[in-house]
């Protein structure tokens, strides 16, 4: 046993350093994670900016990418992403694969909800969760870019998933 107080002084200097060292990077690991939420959510609120300025904007099958006279489902999530710095796929089906699943009681506003409309086995539509329940998105010719409620909606009796393609 080392009885030499220098030494034993020495030791406990370096063990309180090496303490306080990983408390002040778990609390710096806290704030990282609770700047990245903030970031994410920042995002989102844009993307959700961004999307409610096109309410009305026609709906037009098949619309070309970055065309912002009409769109379809995934035409306008492509396009709203691509504002807020995110590229995303061109379809629909295509999108439901990118980022990561998040189940139906997780939607956070700025996440992707993917329905099969058809019944079919195929997801063929696209919608951006906006939060309290309700989806902004376009479906059909004659209503265009519009929010509508989730709950008890076509796009929630044929819901097929979720992603999260925010950062």
């Amino acid at each position: 046993m080392n009885t030499n107080p220098k030494r034993r002084f020495s030791k406990s200097l370096v063990g309180a350093t090496l303490s306080l060292s990983i408390v002040l990077s778990a609390g710096t690991m806290f704030t990282n994670t609770h700047s990245a939420y903030a970031a994410s959510s920042s995002i989102a609120d844009n993307v959700i900016t961004t999307g409610k300025q096109f309410l009305g904007v026609p709906y037009q099958f098949g619309a070309k990418s970055n065309n912002t006279s009409a769109f379809d489902c995934s035409s306008f999530t492509q396009y709203v992403f691509k504002q807020g710095g995110i590229n995303i796929p061109r379809s629909s089906k295509q999108q439901s694969n990118v980022g990561i699943f998040v189940s139906r009681d997780q939607l956070q506003p700025g996440d992707l909800i993917f329905s099969d409309t058809n019944r079919d086995g195929i997801i063929n539509h696209v919608s951006l969760y906006i939060g309290n329940g309700q989806l902004l998105h376009t479906y059909r010719a004659g209503i265009g870019v519009t929010i509508s409620n989730f709950a008890g909606s076509t796009w929630d009796r044929t819901y097929v998933t979720a992603r999260r393609v925010l950062p």
